[in-house]
């Protein structure tokens, strides 16, 4: 239920440049240090008209709105933790709260903020808009801190957003990196993709690319990414300090860690992102703006205008150089565009430590194949490598993070087959992707 059933904004002057800010909260004690910094570091902190989905345990006292429970500028929806149905569910329902501001701001719970940080965002856009692009997005992996040792430990160069790979499931993840020339740069530099703890535009796009609520998590970004290219938004990196992000949030309660049905709502949600981007060239013929409702694609651009401008082929995961280069977008036009990409796969195979239980291990055979054996590729484990996993394990929930990488199609399951030089082949483990 909203916690304000009649609120109203304020309304504000016409010269105020209001700001929609949307946050998704899941008992997290960092929202209310969050809502302080954000506030407090803002030059007009009045133009802010701020939407939280409050995800909470009424026994976590900790868990607190503080000064803003009845502040003009803040509107909560207060859903109690059992109702809550993921972080998309979460942001679309901030969603439905904008109200025609002219900008609009995306969070997490767990943000802090550089000095000014609203009027540097709106310059950014103002210089884009004059440099032709009407509808820019200022979107990326920003810096990390850390609540427990700040500003000590705050990251203090601009990220920007790489590839990394297609997961099993088709859904494309990046990692951030460093923007090493930020100093010489005067504008923001163009992005492929988009993040969803930092993402600021006009305020239309708050109406125009809703989060699709039927979507749990894995695939949300890269299916935004493409839905507001096809609705006309062009994607940038600021190239300033302007936030921070928590990414570890150590030791805190996730949505998925009270939701027994996590798993069910995040395989619909990977069945939804391959016929929406027809990855692996799941095509659904059948499929439109009627069966995707709101959370459709534009039709400024197409999925192809998008594929060429970031260098990613989703019908059989295709990737060019250039993009695996981490080169800035938009990829320059090649000749022969159909035979310009490589196929990379790259997957982390998680085995439980415990279920090795020789102390002699010399070889792991490490292979991906299809159903009928043929191998796609083998990468095998030495002794060094398996006692360093086995080490690392011990503080990682005794879990084994086994990463391989090769290019070709991708394979039907991968397989680990243990040799102990005392028992000879042991364990064989092998699960489908």
């Amino acid at each position: 239920m909203e916690l304000f059933k009649n609120f109203t904004w304020s309304k504000p002057k016409p010269i105020d440049e209001t700001i929609f800010v949307q946050i998704a909260s899941y008992r997290d004690p960092q929202l209310l240090p969050t809502l302080r910094d954000l506030f407090d570091k803002a030059t007009n902190p009045d133009n802010l008209r701020v939407c939280v989905a409050w995800q909470h345990d009424p026994n976590d006292e900790w868990d607190s709105l503080g000064e803003y429970q009845n502040d003009s500028r803040v509107k909560v929806l207060d859903f109690n933790y059992k109702d809550a149905e993921g972080v998309c569910w979460a942001r679309n329902q901030v969603q439905q709260h904008y109200s025609g501001e002219k900008y609009t701001f995306q969070l997490d719970s767990h943000h802090r903020f550089e000095q000014g940080w609203d009027t540097m965002l709106i310059d950014m856009i103002k210089q884009l808009q004059s440099k032709g692009y009407p509808k820019p997005l200022l979107t990326s992996y920003i810096p990390s801190f850390n609540p427990e040792n700040d500003p000590e430990e705050r990251v203090t160069t601009p990220w920007k957003m790489n590839f990394d790979r297609f997961t099993p499931e088709g859904v494309v993840f990046f990692l951030p990196a460093s923007i090493d020339n930020y100093k010489e740069l005067d504008e923001p530099i163009p992005s492929r993709f988009y993040s969803a703890h930092f993402a600021f535009t006009v305020g239309e796009f708050a109406k125009e690319v809703q989060h699709d609520p039927k979507f749990y998590f894995h695939g949300e970004e890269i299916t935004i990414a493409v839905r507001a290219f096809t609705h006309g938004y062009d994607l940038f990196h600021p190239h300033r300090m302007v936030a921070y992000h928590e990414y570890t949030r150590k030791g805190r309660t996730k949505q998925w860690d009270d939701d027994p049905t996590w798993v069910e709502r995040n395989n619909i949600t990977h069945q939804k992102v391959r016929k929406l981007l027809g990855i692996d060239g799941e095509i659904c013929t059948s499929c439109n703006r009627k069966t995707f409702g709101n959370y459709w694609l534009g039709e400024k651009r197409t999925v192809e205008d998008y594929e060429k401008y970031a260098g990613i082929r989703f019908k059989d995961r295709g990737v060019q150089q250039y993009t695996l280069n981490h080169n800035l977008a938009p990829n320059p036009p090649v000749d022969n565009w159909e035979n310009s990409f490589t196929n990379t796969f790259r997957h982390c195979i998680d085995l439980y430590a415990k279920e090795f239980t020789e102390n002699d291990y010399d070889l792991w055979v490490v292979s991906f194949e299809m159903n009928d054996g043929t191998v796609i590729s083998r990468q095998d484990a030495n002794e060094d490598e398996i006692n360093q996993l086995l080490e690392a394990s011990k503080t990682d929930g005794d879990w084994i993070r086994l990463w391989r990488e090769y290019n070709g199609i991708k394979p039907d399951k991968w397989v680990v087959w243990a040799h102990s030089k005392s028992k000879g082949w042991c364990e064989r483990k092998e699960h489908a992707l």
